[in-house]
């Protein structure tokens, strides 16, 4: 059953790659990405590999190196971290939170502005949101699971 799955989605696929690119009058591609609690409004366009977040650099506004490169994945999958310049605004969430929907926010604005690179992304997997959210805390408990400790007498 899963081999007749695989193969619809591979058919879906390679009717994507026949779409064409969706690019404003800018040149630009827009997509929004999502992580956690933090939003991405993402534009990319042909250029020399310039990431601006919020106004600034990537590596400044990040921080880390590790948060840069998981920005920089989708661009590295497909070959275009040299090609392409990215302009974002981001809202909400943590800096983890925030370079996670950064890298959604490329990965279907890639998807849009180069069709044939959609089916790379799909299987590695930047298309998908990832829906992992912090539960909430729970009424009688400490924290979403920690309840107080039980003591017979």
């Amino acid at each position: 059953m899963s081999i007749i799955i695989k193969e619809k989605v591979l058919e879906a696929l390679e009717n994507i790659d026949q779409q064409q690119p969706q690019i404003d009058s800018f040149g630009r591609s827009y997509a929004t990405g999502k992580r956690k609690n933090a939003i991405a409004r993402v534009w990319i366009k042909k250029g020399s590999g310039k990431i601006v977040v919020n106004n600034k650099d990537a590596k400044p506004y990040f921080g880390r190196e590790i948060l840069v490169n998981v920005v920089k994945a989708p661009l590295e999958l497909t070959a275009n971290v040299d090609k392409i310049d990215v302009v974002a605004t981001i809202v909400g969430g943590g800096k983890s939170g925030q370079a996670g929907a950064l890298a959604h926010g490329i990965s279907k604005a890639l998807a849009l502005f180069e069709p044939a690179t959609h089916k790379k992304l799909r299987v590695d997997g930047f298309l998908t949101r990832d829906s992992r959210v912090v539960e909430r805390k729970k009424y009688g408990y400490k924290k979403a699971r920690k309840g107080r400790t039980y003591r017979k007498r």
